[in-house]
């Protein structure tokens, strides 16, 4: 694939990223402020009772935050991540089997999801504002961000191993044992990374279960949205369809 090409492509990709990232903002906008709103809420309401010591006032406003702050953490996101995959589809088309550059991207946009989004939320999942200890965030951003890694790279491990196995074993035995290395290897991750348990035993387990899930909605909309755009864009880009040959004169019939 040469250097323009691969130039196409990543201008698509993050096109492609920020088209995703406007659904992904309506999913985030209404299913997941009003659960930071409530935990916000629970967290004020501690401090008012004296659970809470040395309130800072907030640099930012609520609205603010809610609104433009929301917008540009969500689009900003949708065009970095579109970017990489593009590049990522790049390496990745006509490795992983005879697909067509749509199918490609479908299917990296699906393990894009899971490696880099489900395999740490699993493990870490996504707490609302007031859920945590101050002083244990960087230990717990580093947690997630090796999670993260490790779902990466055990994934391309589990894709290069299912490609070495299938010409012994077949497509469909090589796969499965890919899927069950990648299993295996990510549940001995959950075993020895230690877990992170930070929620107030007073904190509604209600509004825990739809801040996450809203967290969960938002990486769905975004990723779905971006294989469904982006492979069209890289079929029409890479499969252009034959252009219809002109009509000519009628054939003379004979007599």
């Amino acid at each position: 694939m040469n250097s323009a090409t691969v130039r196409n492509l990543l201008v698509r990709g993050m096109l492609a990223g920020l088209g995703a990232g406007l659904p992904a903002l309506l999913v985030a906008y209404f299913l997941g402020e009003p659960g930071v709103d409530d935990a916000i809420g629970y967290e004020e309401a501690h401090a008012a009772h004296g659970h809470v010591h040395g309130h800072e006032a907030e640099l930012v406003s609520r609205s603010l935050q809610s609104t433009a702050g929301l917008a540009t953490g969500v689009l900003v996101y949708g065009v970095a991540f579109g970017g990489i995959a593009a590049l990522a589809f790049c390496f990745a088309l006509g490795r992983v089997g005879r697909l067509t550059p749509r199918a490609t991207a479908l299917l990296l946009s699906g393990a894009a999801l899971l490696a880099v989004y489900v395999v740490p939320f699993l493990k870490y999942p996504a707490n609302p504002p007031s859920v945590g200890d101050a002083d244990t965030i960087g230990r717990r951003t580093a947690l997630y961000f090796l999670m993260m890694l490790l779902g990466v790279l055990l994934a391309v491990a589990a894709v290069i191993l299912g490609k070495r196995l299938a010409p012994r074993l077949g497509t469909w035995y090589a796969a499965v044992a890919a899927v069950g290395f990648f299993v295996v290897a990510i549940g001995l991750a959950y075993a020895f990374l230690p877990a992170v348990d930070e929620v107030p035993k007073d904190f509604s387990a209600t509004l825990l279960w739809r801040f996450r899930l809203s967290a969960l909605a938002v990486q769905v909309t975004m990723w779905s949205g971006f294989g469904l755009l982006f492979g069209e864009l890289a079929q029409r880009l890479l499969a252009p369809r034959p252009a219809a040959a002109p009509a000519g004169p009628a054939a003379p019939v004979p007599s």
